[in-house]
């Protein structure tokens, strides 16, 4: 029976002392399952603690995008109402007009409602208002009286080149407060006009809305604006400098044009007087030439009874000079009666070939005694010409002439004539001893003569030439002349072909 009770007493402890170590184990376990269930809410609260930081991350990204894509349309916005104004100003060439294409929905679009413009006028030491939008009669005389009592700041603005506004870091609060102050305003841009020439200026723009925060943008969109104002003010300027200058020319024109008339008129008149004059004075001197000519002709002949040899020299003498005088005046009366239009031109179809052949024969002579050599090279299909025939052989005999007297012996003339364009051209070269370039401007005018060996030794007029150069633009030709000294001389002229 004892031993029983003590088999019971020992099974009951060992189930007691098992029944502590289960709930020792079970406690165990669930602490171990406490601290599994404690790092996963560590890990949960630190995962919602970084979901809320990506949350506000996100929110305040969100607010940033809105905000930019807010500024970016404000500022896209601007810059179509920027290109609106800009053309807009750009049409127009007038400086009055410049300012008054700044509006007032121009400035809505800016993002503003208040401006002003002003110009520094040199003269007067003072600034001069030329844009008003937004404000009264009375607020912008208060405005102009505090810009030129304060204009020192806007001077140096103007000499910096440099904008001043609102959100400006190198600016003093106090200035910006009084800027606010003076024009009524919240914020503002300041910015300077800068033509290249003529009087520089600013701009004013401001807003009175609080809510309206300033950017960068909207002060780089007013400093563009006001370069397109001193852009259009100089191009404005420049036009008007220009079209006064214009005027000034055409004046200048139109006077020195009266006085080139009057002058001319002046220089006909004189012409015709001299050649009036020449045309007179040849007409006196023929009748004594031919009295002279005609008592000398008597006495050389012996008419009146016989004369000494030496009489008789003498008297041929005074035949031989009576002779070229008479050339001389026939030549002035001729020059004459070409520029006054008196001349009768007798116009008909001339062959060349023939009148060359003609004046060749007549210069031959003189081509034997110096042993020159005349070639002829005319082409063979030469067109006529419409020309007075004796005119034209005057021509011809007279650049021939020259052509013998300044070319040496055993040397060569060529006479070529050919059609070019509308017209035939005649080419009388020579081998002669040639022209200085000086002499080749005035070998036409009347009474020039070449200082030379040949022309100090045989006596001349100097009228020869100049009635060749009449007769030839008298029948709508032109004549030049080509030479070099030791090489020779060309006389060209041309004749309208028929």
């Amino acid at each position: 029976m004892h031993n029983l009770d003590y088999i019971y007493n020992v099974a009951g402890g060992l189930l007691a002392l098992l029944t502590i170590i289960y709930l020792i184990l079970n406690l165990l376990f669930k602490m171990d399952k406490i601290k599994q269930l404690q790092t996963t809410t560590e890990k949960l609260k630190k995962s919602l603690e970084e979901m809320d930081e990506q949350a506000k991350l996100i929110v305040r990204t969100d607010i940033e995008l809105n905000k930019t894509q807010e500024e970016l349309d404000k500022k896209m916005s601007g810059l179509y109402a920027l290109q609106r104004l800009s053309r807009e100003i750009s049409t127009t060439l007038e400086e009055s007009q410049v300012f008054k294409m700044v509006s007032a929905s121009h400035l809505q679009d800016l993002g503003f409602e208040k401006a002003c413009g002003f110009l520094w006028g040199d003269h007067e030491r003072r600034f001069f208002l030329h844009l008003n939008v937004g404000y009264m009669a009375d607020e912008i005389e208060a405005i102009k009286s505090s810009v030129n009592l304060d204009k020192d700041l806007y001077l140096n603005l103007i000499q910096n080149e440099g904008s001043l506004s609102s959100i400006s870091a190198s600016s003093e609060a106090k200035i910006k407060n009084k800027i606010n102050e003076i024009f009524s305003v919240k914020s503002f841009v300041i910015s300077p006009i800068l033509p290249k020439e003529g009087n520089k200026g600013f701009l004013f723009v401001g807003t009175e809305n609080v809510e309206a925060a300033l950017t960068e943008g909207d002060e780089e969109l007013i400093t563009i604006l006001s370069n397109q104002i001193g852009q259009a003010l100089e191009n404005a300027r420049l036009f008007e400098k220009t079209w006064r200058a214009q005027q000034e020319l055409e004046k200048k024109v139109e006077e020195r044009t009266h006085e080139l008339t009057l002058a001319l008129e002046e220089v006909k008149k004189i012409s015709k007087r001299k050649t009036d004059f020449i045309s007179s004075v040849s007409h006196e001197l023929r009748t004594p030439l031919t009295s002279i000519k005609g008592y000398a002709a008597i006495l050389i002949e012996e008419k009146l009874g016989a004369i000494p040899p030496a009489v008789k020299e003498r008297l041929q003498k005074v035949n031989n000079h009576s002779n070229e005088l008479v050339n001389m005046v026939n030549d002035l009366l001729d020059i004459a009666r070409i520029e006054s239009g008196k001349a009768t031109m007798k116009m008909e179809n001339q062959d060349l070939k023939n009148i060359i052949a003609s004046v060749a024969d007549l210069i031959m002579i003189q081509c034997k005694n110096k042993n020159i050599d005349l070639v002829l090279d005319i082409q063979n299909d030469i067109p006529c010409v419409l020309a007075d025939r004796s005119h034209i052989e005057r021509v011809f005999i007279n650049l021939l002439g020259n052509a013998v007297k300044f070319t040496p012996q055993n040397g060569k003339i060529t006479i070529k004539a050919y059609k070019k364009d509308k017209a035939v051209q005649i080419d009388i070269s020579d081998t002669g001893i040639g022209m200085p370039p000086e002499a080749l401007n005035m070998i036409f005018d009347e009474f020039y003569r070449i200082d030379n060996p040949i022309n100090q030794q045989v006596k001349g007029t100097g009228l020869g030439l100049s009635l060749v150069k009449h007769i030839v633009e008298a029948h709508k030709g032109k004549i030049w002349v080509e030479s070099n000294v030791g090489k020779g001389s060309t006389f060209s002229f041309t004749l309208p072909a028929n």
